[in-house]
C-alpha cells in the first residue's frame, strides 16, 4: 500500500500513530512489542515526535523491545552511527530500559562475529524466534533498504541468515543488516521515503521491471498486505497512482 502526503509532518504523524497502534496491539497480544527502527535522516522527525509529551505516554516503553534494520560498523558515539542517532532523538526521552536496546554494535568483536550473536539475541526476542511486530525502514536514492545495497551479491543473495555483516567496498567500511528473508516475516513493514531525489527509484522500485541487483528494495514482498509505503508528494511524482 502508498501513502501519498503533503509533507513529511503529516507522514510523520500518521506514522506514529500506526507505531503506537502496533505497539499496544502487541503489548495487549503478547505482553511485548519488538521494533526495529531505520537510520538516516528520515526518521529524526518521527522519533522525535514519538519521544514528545502527547505520543511517548500512549506506550508502556516497558514491555517495547528495540533492535535496527541495519547499521554502519561504527561506535554509537560516532556521527555516522544509526543508534547514536535514535538515542539522540529519542531512545534518550522516553522510559525504556536501557537492557531492552540492542544496538547492531560491540566493541572488540567483528562485525561478522557480532551478527551471529545478534542473531541469537533476536531468536530469544521475536515471536517464533524471527517475527518483528513493526520494522521501519527507509530507501536511499540508489535504491538499497537497509544495508542491502546495489550489485552486492553477498548480502542480496542471502537466503538463511538472518543477520549477516559484510564489507561494502564503495563505502570502505563494514555494514551490519537484517537481511531481506527476516524482514519479509515482519507482522508490519513501514516504509518512510522523502524528497524528489529519491523519486525515480521510488518508481523503479515500485513501478519498473524486476532488478532487484539494482534496486534491492525489491526483494522485499511490497505485495502483501503488511507493508506500507509512506513517501511525499515528491517522492512519489514519477508514480502513477
Amino acid at each position: 500500500m502508498i501513502e501519498v502526503f503533503e509533507n513529511t509532518e503529516n507522514l510523520n504523524k500518521q506514522t506514529a500513530a500506526i507505531f503506537i497502534e502496533k505497539a499496544q496491539e502487541a503489548i495487549k497480544a503478547n505482553g511485548k512489542f519488538t521494533v526495529a527502527l531505520t537510520g538516516g535522516s528520515s526518521p529524526a522527525g518521527l522519533y522525535r515526535l514519538l519521544a514528545s509529551d502527547d505520543y511517548k505516554n500512549k506506550i508502556d516503553w516497558t514491555k517495547v523491545f528495540v533492535f535496527w534494520g541495519d547499521e554502519r560498523w561504527v561506535p554509537i558515539d560516532d556521527e555516522k552511527s544509526n543508534a547514536g542517532a535514535a538515542f539522540n532523538d529519542f531512545l534518550n526521552h522516553i522510559p525504556i530500559p536501557k537492557e531492552n536496546i540492542f544496538p547492531m554494535w560491540k566493541k572488540d568483536v567483528e562485525p561478522e562475529e557480532y551478527a551471529k550473536e545478534y542473531e541469537a539475541i533476536l531468536e530469544d526476542h521475536l515471536e517464533q524466534g524471527e517475527r518483528f511486530d513493526l520494522i521501519l525502514l527507509g530507501m536511499g536514492d540508489d535504491g538499497h533498504t537497509a544495508s542491502l545495497f546495489p550489485n552486492q551479491q553477498i548480502i542480496l543473495q542471502e537466503k538463511e541468515k538472518k543477520v549477516a555483516a559484510y564489507y561494502l567496498a564503495p563505502q570502505s567500511m563494514h555494514r551490519i543488516t537484517l537481511t531481506a528473508p527476516l524482514i519479509n516475516k515482519a507482522k508490519q513493514i513501514v516504509f518512510l521515503v522523502f524528497g524528489e531525489k529519491k523519486s525515480n527509484a521510488l518508481y523503479e522500485v515500485l513501478q519498473g521491471e524486476r532488478n532487484s541487483d539494482l534496486y534491492p528494495t525489491q526483494l522485499i514482498n511490497m505485495d502483501k498486505g503488511n507493508v506500507t509505503c509512506m513517501v511525499d508528494k515528491a517522492a512519489a511524482s514519477k508514480l502513477s497512482l
